[in-house]
């Protein structure tokens, strides 16, 4: 492992630096140089090119006979931290691939980037941000300062009274307006508000306490707040309000839609009994009626799809209690730690990034599957669409140019083995390449019978299956074996033909608790930023979304004043004239 030694400064071939005063990370002791945007141009880096012409010299060779000419694969091409394991050997490359692309992650200026990161250096470039989920979760008093301030005591003060409202709830002492326990807890989010936290509390289950039932409210689609409100009781709900801003549209319209629902049962004055605020903007928290001790703060260098770890979490930590939302800091911490100390070439957030770039760079492929072998985690790939498409959908670099080349790919995935009756025919025999992770627990939470072995089996074969294939010899001598000859045979045997060589990745992982799932997280939240540094682009801003929002507002009061005169495009008055025709 790469030692922590003090005075070292990463100075990336294309970095431009000068010195700045100490700033000391929370898991290395470095003097960071100020970090600056890179002038990228990756197709005309030598270890881009390098890469180009050895994926040429790859191409004829399938997965299978690396297997078969090496026993050991599996040991050169795994990596374990505790009881996660990343067996990485099922994938289209040599140790050579491997040193080429970690050559490439040290050209591209990971390791300097990754240190400014925890250094509290404002990497977002574009909203000149810090961007500190990792401090979150860092237990040490080691400072970690943005524009000078230390910013752990603020983190360490939130969480003190994040876990004694958590405790208040649990214990009774916050209670609904008529006195009674509160039941039901509602968190009203979007976005990272909501994924995060919701894909958590499902994960989670096994640890969920019996007394207090969690739900969440995002789509602002009247149907999502009617159904849960539907089933509860107002003198025992609580109500969440997760927005940094509190001026988040869908959100307000949810939590007005709520606010109306506890006035109506229970009066004005129970407001401030059912409602906290998880939002930096006190202001607009009290006009709603908010009790100022029932709302919980966080910082500008927490982004949205990273927030679950900051006060976001609140619901996590009613639903499963806050010991066990602090271990699952802890494992986000652990894996931190490897991200920042471990050699590339022993790293499991970095070799999962390269092995993303391999495939989206010089093979082709734009998508990636992630498939969770356990029906806890079905939420996880939804939750994955967002940090990684929304962090890596981009197509300017840094500096402002367009890209030449591909960056974040589509994202999708189910849990399995649903996902084996549905998409899997097109990552098996489709003509798109498509790179899977497969996640999956060697003990269940519910072993009933052979359910889990039935399971495990499944994952294990699809990955073996995806990188073997059927060759067309393997057909015919199974069809022969089922009684098949002739014309019958040569008709049936071109469509059980497997061409194979499909990559994929496995994380095996002892059972799911909240520090192994802590881990995942962090893992993939590590491996978006390895790839943004890698590709050039600011893995943490999203202007994608800001367009459509502004133009919904346009649209908004033409859809509620039919006098008003249109102005859009022919299909968008047309069909803004179809709606209000239905309407009317």
């Amino acid at each position: 492992m790469r030692p922590c030694v003090p005075g070292y400064t990463p100075r990336p071939a294309w970095a431009k630096v000068r010195p700045r005063k100490q700033a000391r990370c929370f898991c290395l002791h470095l003097s960071i140089a100020r970090w600056r945007v890179p002038m990228l141009d990756l197709p005309s880096l030598p270890q881009w090119q390098a890469l180009a012409a050895h994926a040429k010299t790859l191409e004829g060779t399938p997965m299978r006979d690396l297997f078969a000419a090496d026993p050991q694969r599996f040991e050169r091409f795994h990596l374990r931290l505790e009881d996660l394991v990343l067996d990485y050997a099922k994938n289209r490359l040599t140790e050579e691939t491997r040193r080429l692309l970690v050559d490439l992650a040290r050209a591209t200026g990971v390791e300097a980037r990754r240190d400014a990161m925890v250094a509290g250096e404002p990497i977002n470039t574009t909203e000149g941000r810090a961007v500190l989920h990792v401090a979150l979760r860092d237990p040490t008093d080691t400072p970690i300062r943005v524009d000078g301030h230390d910013v752990k005591p603020d983190i360490r003060a939130v969480k003190a009274r994040l876990a004694a409202f958590t405790a208040a709830v649990h214990e009774g002492r916050w209670t609904g307006a008529t006195g009674q326990r509160l039941t039901d807890v509602v968190n009203i989010g979007i976005g990272g508000s909501d994924l995060g936290p919701v894909m958590v509390v499902e994960a989670l289950k096994p640890y969920a306490r019996p007394d207090l039932r969690v739900h969440f409210v995002s789509n602002v689609d009247a149907t999502h707040i009617a159904t849960t409100l539907a089933g509860l009781n107002p003198a025992t709900t609580l109500f969440l309000v997760a927005s940094k801003t509190f001026t988040t549209q869908e959100t307000l319209t949810n939590a007005h839609t709520a606010r109306a629902w506890i006035v109506e049962a229970l009066g004005e004055a129970a407001v401030r009994h059912h409602f906290a605020a998880l939002s930096t903007n006190a202001a607009a928290v009290a006009a709603f009626g908010i009790d100022p001790e029932a709302m919980f703060g966080f910082w500008d260098w927490v982004g949205g799809r990273y927030s679950l770890w900051s006060a976001i979490g609140l619901p996590i930590a009613l639903a499963v209690g806050f010991d066990n939302f602090q271990a699952l800091l802890d494992g986000a911490h652990a894996l931190d730690q490897h991200f920042c100390t471990a050699p590339l070439e022993e790293n499991m957030p970095v070799l999962l990034a390269l092995l993303g770039v391999w495939y989206t760079g010089f093979h082709g492929a734009r998508a990636h599957a992630v498939l969770p072998y356990d029906q806890s985690l079905h939420r996880l790939p939804a939750y994955l669409q967002q940090a990684d498409m929304e962090s890596n959908g981009k197509s300017v670099t840094l500096d402002g140019r367009p890209v030449t080349w591909a960056t974040g790919p589509v994202l999708f995935g189910e849990p399995g083995t649903n996902g084996q009756h549905s998409f899997y025919q097109l990552i098996h025999q489709g003509t798109h390449l498509i790179p899977c992770d497969f996640l999956a627990p060697a003990h269940s939470f519910h072993p009933l019978g052979r359910h889990h072995a039935i399971l495990l089996s499944n994952v294990l074969a699809q990955a073996e299956a995806l990188m073997r294939g059927r060759t067309e010899a393997e057909a015919r001598a199974e069809l022969e074996a089922r009684g098949l000859s002739g014309a019958a045979l040569e008709s049936l045997l071109p469509h059980i033909v497997f061409p194979g060589n499909r990559p994929s990745n496995t994380l095996l992982f002892r059972q799911l608790d909240p520090r192994t799932l802590g881990m995942i997280i962090a893992l993939y939240e590590h491996k978006i930023h390895v790839q943004a540094t890698i590709w050039g682009i600011n893995a943490y801003d999203q202007w994608g979304v800001e367009l459509g929002k502004r133009l919904a507002g346009a649209i908004l009061p033409e859809l509620e004043d039919s006098s008003r005169p249109l102005a859009h495009d022919a299909s968008t008055n047309a069909l803004i004239a179809l709606i209000r025709a239905f309407r009317a």
